[in-house]
């Protein structure tokens, strides 16, 4: 006969009482401590009073069996929860859709495995606003990636004094903070995110400079030729983008950080690749986009760096292939020891182009960096262009693969420190037989864009911003031909319809006549 058997359910149900204020509360007050306490008190007394009736319950073989079946419930309930709790902190995830337009770009993933410092996001968004989803998963993915990288929601209507505090005055906003500066966010882009990252992460404002007077490609044309796309992609990543008189000042401007000669159509003069000369050989980088077209000053200049620049135009008939024409080059081999390009795998297209080639020489930071395929071949007579077919010529024409872009390091050596050391500086010349592929028209095309921003930052020592950036994604409809479409409406539309009204009817039917 079970003595007090009250007490064991009213014990369990105190302490369960007081273990409920205890977490509302976050304090084990006087009232959670008491519940708890005489709870416990309770369920030892049954247990001491019906000592004898437990010890031949548990004897019993119906109960072992109870207990193993328990036992054995309880470490897989210890499984999965230690399976769960592993998951929550190495993940592993997968992007199924065709353009991984839920994972972060290689760029984006790139910069934040490499903060050396903490960066904070303060999104704004009322608690009901439809977009604020949307923000929430994009910054928990850079959070994924870096322990440095933190984020938090602040509701403006619930804590209108915090949002004060920052200065925040309009809903969907997000700050992007770190070391004192910091940048507006205002929709749920990865590529605003990320471009002010790089914004607050950078030190300092670099300054490019591209060259005018000798008919270069505007950075303000807006027409086809015209630069102005590009301009605004570089300063997107936190570049400052001017033009350069040459002829107009007496040396290349101290704050350069890069020089871009782009197309020029006029040679320059002997005075300019002077102060060229001697910008290189104080630190400075330099990058020429050149066109087919004869420069022989520019050229020689280029020359006694050790490029080999070809008096051709590059043919490749694989262009067709993408729609574009013979005259544009298209390049998907690139040096694979060369940090530019050695995780780069997008093709590229260059719009009538000459080779531009170096001996390869690692020691000396001289790289063939693109080359064409094995179906181009470089033509020096530009009268075999004139007719309706281009055929190969061997003997006259060379074959592919043919360099397209080229660069080399050069050493300055500067006096030495104060304990003895030599204090270095490294210049840079990068060459490429095209300038039309990073204008308004060919920018966005295919690997273009990534290729020329990727010389921009190695140039600029901004290696952390080497990579392949996010596309923007459109809509992805989902094509179905005439057999899928009618497929489609005789499953969903038809068939299951009809088999759940038979089973429906069938069951009904059945029940009446039992």
């Amino acid at each position: 006969m079970r003595r007090l058997g009250w007490s064991a359910p009213a014990g369990v149900l105190l302490t369960i009482a007081g273990g409920f204020i205890y977490a509302v509360t976050r304090e084990l007050g006087v009232i959670a401590l008491f519940l708890i306490w005489v709870g416990l008190l309770l369920v030892f007394l049954y247990l001491y009073l019906n000592f004898q009736d437990i010890v031949r319950l548990v004897s019993k073989r119906s109960t072992r069996y109870g207990a193993n079946t328990a036992v054995m419930i309880f470490i897989f309930l210890v499984i999965i929860g230690v399976v769960s709790a592993m998951s929550v902190k190495y993940k592993w995830r997968y992007d199924f859709t065709k353009n991984k337009r839920y994972t972060l770009s290689p760029q984006t993933i790139k910069i934040l495995r490499s903060l050396d410092r903490d960066v904070e996001a303060i999104a704004f968004y009322r608690s009901d606003e439809r977009t604020r989803q949307a923000m929430f998963d994009l910054l928990k993915e850079y959070s994924y990636y870096s322990p440095r990288f933190k984020f938090w929601f602040i509701d403006p209507d619930r804590r209108p004094a915090e949002a004060a505090r920052y200065g925040v005055t309009s809903y969907r906003t997000t700050l992007i903070r770190s070391g004192g500066k910091q940048e507006i966010v205002g929709f749920e882009s990865e590529e605003k995110v990320t471009n002010a990252l790089i914004r607050v992460l950078s030190d300092e404002e670099k300054v490019i400079y591209f060259t005018k007077g000798h008919g270069e490609n505007s950075i303000e044309g807006l027409e086809k030729n015209g630069y102005r796309a590009a301009k605004d992609s570089m300063e997107k990543e936190n570049y400052k983008v001017k033009e350069l008189f040459l002829m107009g000042v007496e040396r290349v401007p101290e704050d350069a950080s890069l020089v871009v000669i782009s197309g020029p159509k006029k040679d320059f003069l002997k005075s300019e690749i002077e102060k060229l000369k001697r910008y290189v050989s104080e630190g400075g980088k330099l990058l020429v986009m050149l066109d087919p077209a004869g420069l022989p000053v520019l050229e020689e200049y280029l020359e006694g760096y050790g490029f080999r620049i070809g008096d051709n135009i590059i043919v490749d008939k694989l262009g067709q292939i993408f729609g574009t024409n013979y005259l544009t080059p298209v390049v998907t081999t690139y040096s694979k020891e060369h940090p530019l390009t050695e995780e780069f795998n997008l093709a590229t297209f260059f719009p009538v182009a000459r080779t531009v080639e170096i001996k390869d020489e690692p020691t000396k930071g001289n790289y063939t960096i693109a080359r064409t395929g094995p179906s181009s071949w470089a033509v020096t007579d530009m009268s075999a262009l004139e007719g309706d077919t281009v055929e190969f010529r061997p003997g006259k024409d060379r074959k592919g693969p043919l360099g397209i872009a080229a660069v080399t390091v050069l050493r300055i050596e500067e006096k030495k420190d104060e304990e003895g050391g030599e204090l270095e500086k490294w210049a840079k010349v990068f060459v490429v037989g095209d300038s039309d592929f990073a204008n308004n028209t060919n920018i966005n095309l295919a690997g273009n864009k990534d290729f020329f921003l990727n010389i921009i930052n190695w140039l600029n020592e901004e290696t952390s911003l080497v990579s392949i950036r996010h596309k923007e994604y459109g809509l992805s409809p989902l094509v179905l031909t005439v057999t899928q479409g009618r497929l489609v409406f005789w499953l969903s539309v038809v068939i299951v319809p009809s088999v759940v009204v038979v089973v429906g009817i069938g069951v009904l039917m059945r029940r009446r006549w039992s």
